[in-house]
């Protein structure tokens, strides 16, 4: 079942052209990456699901439905542009926040408490959120996103700022988010996060979407169709569906990486380097990372 459904949805603003009959599906219960480069259109697309701003043609569907302002209601959203009432004490700020999303006091203060020890941050909750340092304002505000259990929850550059220790928190939470049943969108730049979090992600480029699907699908449809031998005995040249691209030679024992031709298999390349009397230690198949495919896709199209 998907949780969101996004349908032919455009977007303009004067001359510009934002998004561009833009359809996506977000499964339900998982994390989907929302890729691309600055200014692909991602978080206009981001606010239009929030019902921040209103598509100029198409739709997006909550739950199989047109989303409403009730809807907005159930999802967490920590934007890129992090924003607190400064001269507010913490507490109050989170209190405030917790609030607005259907939390009753009672509720909001219990439930709050527990993130506050869990991030280490519970002796600031009544000092002002000007002495806050940038790390502990960015885990006051992804704990407001979260504190009421959204159904779905958008987190657009959720590690930015944050030192490796508690960048490895926020991964952690959002894993443990996943599997308590959450659907969360990322929007990321770190493709080392894409590889590690998501199930399926989405490219928007130049308000355009360039491709959707699984991560492992994707990568494995990108792949150059090379891979890595390790041998001993003999040296491996470029034979019948199969090209040589590298061999690095340690103590007679080698690394090579070879393309396979078109119509060719890794099976049959196997085989062939069996035959030719190679002892092959190891052989395995490249598969590109996220971070190349990004690249290739930006840069050339698909």
């Amino acid at each position: 079942m998907n949780i969101i459904e996004i349908k032919n949805v455009t977007k303009r603003f004067g001359e510009k052209v934002a998004l561009e009959d833009v359809s996506m599906e977000i499964p339900e219960g998982g994390i989907f990456g929302l890729l691309g480069p600055n200014g692909a259109g991602k978080t206009t697309l981001i606010r239009i699901i929030n019902r921040i701003t209103i598509p100029g043609g198409g739709e997006v569907l909550f739950n199989g439905r047109p989303i409403t302002d009730q809807d907005v209601a159930k999802i967490g959203y920590l934007p890129e542009e992090r924003g607190l009432y400064r001269k507010m004490r913490v507490g109050d700020q989170a209190m405030y926040l917790a609030q607005l999303k259907g939390m009753s006091s009672r509720e909001a203060s219990a439930e709050l408490k527990k993130w506050f020890t869990k991030f280490g941050i519970q002796d600031w909750w009544y000092k002002k959120v000007e002495e806050l340092s940038k790390g502990m304002a960015q885990k006051l505000q992804f704990i407001t996103t979260v504190v009421h259990k959204p159904s779905l929850m958008i987190l657009d550059e959720p590690f930015s700022g944050f030192d490796p220790v508690n960048a490895e928190l926020i991964r952690e939470e959002i894993l443990r988010l996943k599997a308590e049943g959450a659907t969360i969108i990322l929007s990321t730049h770190n493709m080392e996060s894409v590889e590690e979090l998501c199930d399926n992600i989405a490219l928007i480029n130049k308000a355009h979407l360039v491709i959707t699907g699984g991560v492992d699908e994707i990568r494995h449809r990108y792949g150059a169709d090379n891979i890595e031998v390790v041998y001993t005995g003999g040296k491996i040249s470029s034979g019948e569906g199969f090209t040589l691209l590298s061999d690095e030679d340690n103590a007679g024992r080698h690394t090579a990486v070879l393309s396979v031709a078109s119509g060719s298999s890794s099976n049959s390349v196997l085989n062939s380097l069996i035959e030719s009397g190679v002892k092959v230690n190891s052989f395995r198949e490249l598969i590109p990372r996220m971070n190349d495919i990004f690249i290739k896709l930006v840069t050339e199209g698909v």
